[in-house]
């Protein structure tokens, strides 16, 4: 009796090759991990408040020196106060986002990020969330600062404001996930970060004529301005907050707030599928 041949010529079925998560998926995976990231924000409101410390401390110490040694309305072309004001929350919105990557990289250190990984959450998801959650604190703080400085004189033009507090958000969603990418890159050798980010900090908040104006400074430094998309956006905060909404400025700076977002958010999601693998 012969053996019976239990081989079969029909091929085995390859595995089904894993789908891309789909936009619905994406968009609710964003919402929580938004939700997630806002929740400290809720519980700890006092950590917004504390971040104004600093704007606080430079209208209140160098708003005055603007008056005595530029001549006040001479040369700032209006109120200081509408000159000055505007840049302060441009300010608040670089310090802020741009040390957000801190936050990633105590998770890291900590374990959390890791339990986040194997969640079932697409990982563009872990970026942009945590990016859109740095509008929140920008609205708060620029709300605040606006409030206390219109006894001292500062005009509020509502629609202009609302538009400048949108193209903060924007802004600070691309600077925040370019902070994110940061703590990512160097997330074996944390100190870096600091390094880093203080080294392009204060060279891109001082050529965006944010404290002083560039017109009086050397032709290299306006030169150096020109390629700095922070320029224009301060440049873009004082149009609006004056109520000059249809100024070249204005979308001037909604092209570089935009480029920016886009710039931090490609390169912070590969940043973070890279992290993944």
């Amino acid at each position: 009796m012969s053996a019976v041949d239990t081989r079969t010529d029909v091929p085995a079925t390859p595995p089904a090759p894993a789908r891309a998560p789909s936009r619905r998926h994406v968009v609710r995976d964003t919402g929580i991990v938004l939700a997630r990231e806002l929740r400290p924000v809720v519980r700890d409101p006092f950590s917004v408040v504390f971040g104004l410390v600093q704007p606080i401390v430079f209208l209140v110490l160098f708003g005055p020196l603007l008056v005595g040694s530029l001549g006040g309305t001479q040369v700032l072309g209006g109120s200081v106060w509408q000159w000055f004001v505007p840049s302060i929350l441009v300010m608040t919105t670089l310090f802020g986002t741009s040390a957000t990557g801190a936050n990633l990289l105590f998770e890291l250190q900590t374990g959390a990020h890791e339990r986040m990984l194997v969640a079932p959450l697409s990982r563009s998801s872990l970026l942009v969330g945590r990016a859109l959650k740095e509008m929140v604190p920008i609205v708060a703080q620029s709300v605040i600062v606006v409030l206390v400085m219109l006894p001292f004189g500062f005009e509020l033009h509502a629609v202009g404001a609302v538009l400048g507090l949108a193209l903060l958000a924007v802004l600070g969603v691309g600077i925040g996930a370019l902070s994110y990418a940061l703590a990512l890159a160097v997330r074996k050798q944390d100190w870096m970060f600091w390094m880093v980010q203080q080294t392009v900090l204060f060279p891109l908040m001082l050529l965006s004529g944010m404290l002083l104006p560039l017109e009086s400074g050397p032709r290299w430094m306006q030169v150096a301005a020109s390629v700095n998309p922070l320029k224009y956006v301060v440049d873009a905060e004082r149009a609006l907050f004056a109520g000059d909404l249809g100024a070249t400025a204005v979308a001037w700076g909604w092209v570089a707030a935009l480029a920016t977002a886009v710039v931090g958010l490609v390169v912070g999601i590969r940043a973070m599928v890279t992290s993944a693998d």
